[in-house]
């Protein structure tokens, strides 16, 4: 399988379990927490440990692997949470260049209604900060919303990389987010307008990695909450044409999707992935 086809699974009994369990479910990339998401944790993770995940990784053949951020980084955050937020992913980014992970994979926050210069000029401080402060071979992915969150359009997405002006800040494109802010990519003609507007206004170079993932709301709903691939209001005809397409088949495709069984990303979803190819 030439494609890259991966999850989000647990980190639950360290860091070299999720690599067993993505082999488990039939991936070859790989997204993690480096720590609990749920609180300002920094991962702990030396050059020692590091190299023993990467060494085992290698053997795996399992390439790229990344991290996701924890939900509460908020970027724009002018006061302790802005600070902890920048804190927490330069440790993450860290931990990234001793595991041989390529970076995060950040949502950025929320202007919380209130988006005031000021609170703009915050969020692009934090991130050229982050990247500053963080080793040179680790990216900083920015995740496109779904919902009332920082990078909700791709006039804004673009702003962003245009206002913090470095190669290593990316994207990470996540269909669910996307449907639920209302860009419709089911058919190869809407794909094709998407992907035009995008290379014009950011440039496609920018995309890292896909989310994929359906989505159990309707079109333009700005909810994102995720369905099993196939299971929702997306269907399958998106997922095959990004999948299949001349510009993105080299890039990894990680989902995020509930389960089957309810239990987070599984084989099945993989499987039908791969049936799309």
């Amino acid at each position: 399988m030439n494609h890259k086809i991966g999850a989000h699974v647990s980190i639950s009994g360290g860091y070299l379990k999720a690599l067993e369990r993505i082999i488990k479910i039939g991936g070859n990339c790989l997204q993690i927490f480096s720590t609990s998401p749920r609180g300002w944790n920094t991962p702990a993770v030396n050059e020692q440990s590091g190299k023993q995940f990467k060494i085992e990784a290698k053997k795996l053949n399992i390439d790229p692997i990344f991290f996701h951020a924890s939900y509460l980084i908020n970027l724009a955050d002018e006061g302790k949470g802005g600070h902890l937020s920048k804190q927490v992913l330069i440790a993450e980014l860290k931990a990234a260049s001793f595991m041989g992970v390529k970076g995060s994979i950040v949502h950025l926050g929320s202007f919380k209604n209130d988006k005031s210069e000021n609170k703009y000029k915050t969020l692009i401080r934090h991130i050229k900060e982050v990247l500053k402060d963080a080793p040179d071979d680790t990216l900083f992915m920015m995740e496109n919303a779904g919902n009332n969150k920082i990078g909700q359009t791709l006039d804004e997405i673009a702003q962003i990389i245009k206002d913090v002006n470095n190669g290593r800040m990316r994207i990470c494109l996540d269909t669910c987010h996307l449907f639920s802010a209302g860009y419709d990519l089911r058919t190869k003609e809407l794909l094709e307008k998407f992907m035009n507007v995008f290379d014009a206004k950011i440039g496609l170079d920018k995309i890292e990695v896909w989310h994929l993932n359906d989505s159990r709301d309707p079109f333009s709903s700005f909810r994102d909450r995720h369905e099993n691939i196939g299971g929702g209001s997306i269907g399958l005809d998106e997922f095959k044409l990004i999948m299949n397409h001349p510009k993105f088949k080299a890039l990894p495709f990680i989902i995020e999707t509930p389960g089957f069984d309810g239990n987070g990303p599984d084989k099945k979803n993989i499987d039908i992935l791969k049936g799309l190819l």
